[in-house]
């Protein structure tokens, strides 16, 4: 779809959100001269939202004059005669609020001191850099939101060809287009884990990380038996951190294949049989429903608290939580401990190797109609961010710089992809998820909290549950006529 009917089917709600505004201004401006301010723009947004979509010309003028590209750019020799004032639109507001943007556009200065960045934070990022986009009059560089990969020559300039880049960068290929041009790199990356405390781990005499289903409870028992930190949080009563997370083990990481999350799952009669070896989803699963049933996890899981846990885990009062890597950087800054905060691989390992899967997070996408001067600019301070600044690692982040230095470490991990669906069947575990009601990967939060509600009841045992989401999806299969084949 378009990213003009997007607009069109959303506009009035999202006009609303926009315009009712929060109490504070997300709006800032790093530059070199301390008066200048950024345009606020997001009051201009919805009255303008049906202004002409980006011109059409664009695609004729994907390539910027002079042949710019990100690998051409070489930081602290091209462009310095630049003098010029570009704007960056984002959604890390609480990397306005707490200075850290203001010290990356310092950083930027002290290399490139006559151009000018403005950036501005926005809470409602995802809807209201939608409509700022279809103005065409939003900045010069922002993190891009959810477009079609047809409309990308339409909006933002490319950086090279994705091979060309993938030399250069991870995840050269997450916004590209049928010509095989990268228009989007990320400001960091997001790696599939689990955080843990080092010093919780120590006083509990757990000398090395678990790496099976029956190694990590043994590790949850140590916590509980040695220290008085909760061994395991599950954040059940933020939703969003139950199937969220619980579910983004699916696929590779549990199964050591990639094509069985988006190709072989839908097609398959069993998924969430016991393997007998500690791996695919039934093992993914019966881990949180074991730590539970034994008493592994906090003592009310109907109160926790996501806001305060990140103090929690610093302090020591917490032993493990199943979160993204791109939590790492706030429960380190929630404390005195950071140090104490470690990443560890999911623990499941498939023929004596273990996985995870990373991509990118938000991607900078620099404006095609942008003026040349604008671009070039733009551009270098692309590659700064990217480069130099250390951004990505402040925030924790998977790398995504193949070149700069990362403090992220993931020993003897395997890195990998989950393909996705096979031609002609891209909607198909959408529909499945549907019709099934599981959710997977789809904000299916309920079925991953009614584990920890059974588990803690004895209501159900963990079979029945499987031998039930078996039986739901078998029906989908059946009532959308997917082929059974595995």
């Amino acid at each position: 779809m378009k990213l003009k009917k997007v607009l069109a089917l959303t506009l009035a709600a999202t006009m609303t959100f926009s315009l009712v505004g929060c109490g504070g201004d997300d709006s800032a401006t790093n530059t070199p001269a301390a008066d200048t301010s950024a345009d606020d723009t997001a009051d201009d947004a919805a009255d303008d939202a049906a202004a002409p979509v980006a011109d059409d010309t664009a695609d004729d003028a994907a390539a910027p004059a002079g042949g710019l590209t990100y690998a051409s750019i070489t930081l602290g020799e091209d462009y310095e005669d630049i003098t010029t004032t570009i704007k960056f639109i984002h959604h890390k507001t609480d990397r306005e609020d707490d200075g850290t943007m203001a010290d990356l556009i310092s950083k930027f200065n002290a290399m490139y001191p006559n151009i000018t960045v403005e950036t501005e934070g926005i809470t409602d990022y995802a809807e209201d850099a939608l409509l700022r986009l279809s103005t065409g009059d939003w900045g010069d560089v922002m993190f891009i939101p959810a477009v079609d990969a047809a409309d990308l020559s339409t909006y933002f300039v490319p950086y090279g060809t994705v091979d060309e880049m993938s030399g250069l960068v991870n995840f050269a290929d997450q916004w590209k287009d049928a010509e095989g041009n990268c228009y989007g790199i990320g400001y960091m990356g997001n790696a599939q884990g689990v955080l843990y405390n080092s010093k919780v781990f120590a006083d509990a005499g757990i000398t090395s990380l678990p790496t099976t289903p029956d190694e990590f409870i043994a590790a949850l028992q140590a916590i509980k038996d040695n220290t008085d930190a909760i061994p395991l949080y599950t954040n059940y009563a933020a939703g969003w951190t139950m199937g969220g997370q619980w579910d983004a083990f699916l696929g590779a990481i549990t199964t050591g294949d990639e094509t069985w999350l988006n190709q072989k799952f839908v097609h398959t009669a069993e998924p969430f049989k016991d393997n007998g070896d500690g791996t695919g989803a039934y093992a993914l699963y019966k881990i949180l429903y074991d730590a539970v049933e034994q008493g592994l996890i906090e003592e009310d899981y109907t109160t926790t608290d996501w806001e305060g846990c990140k103090a929690m885990i610093n302090n020591g009062e917490i032993g493990t939580m199943v979160l993204g890597s791109w939590a790492i950087a706030q429960m380190k800054a929630a404390g005195e401990h950071p140090d104490d905060i470690g990443y560890m691989p999911f623990p499941i390992t498939v023929n004596g190797q273990q996985y995870t899967t990373a991509g990118p997070d938000y991607c900078y996408g620099i404006n095609i109609n942008a003026s040349d001067d604008n671009k070039a600019a733009a551009m270098t301070f692309v590659k700064f961010m990217v480069e130099e600044s250390g951004w990505c690692d402040l925030e924790g982040g998977y790398p995504i710089s193949k070149t700069a230095p990362t403090s992220f470490v993931f020993d003897g991990v395997n890195v990998v992809t989950n393909v996705t669906a096979l031609a002609g069947e891209e909607d198909i575990m959408n529909e499945m998820n549907a019709e099934s009601e599981l959710s997977f990967n789809a904000g299916g939060d309920a079925k991953v909290q009614s584990i920890v509600e059974a588990a803690a009841t004895g209501s159900q045992s963990f079979d029945d549950i499987m031998a039930d989401w078996t039986a739901k999806w078998n029906d989908a299969q059946e009532a959308l006529g997917v082929e059974v084949s595995y």
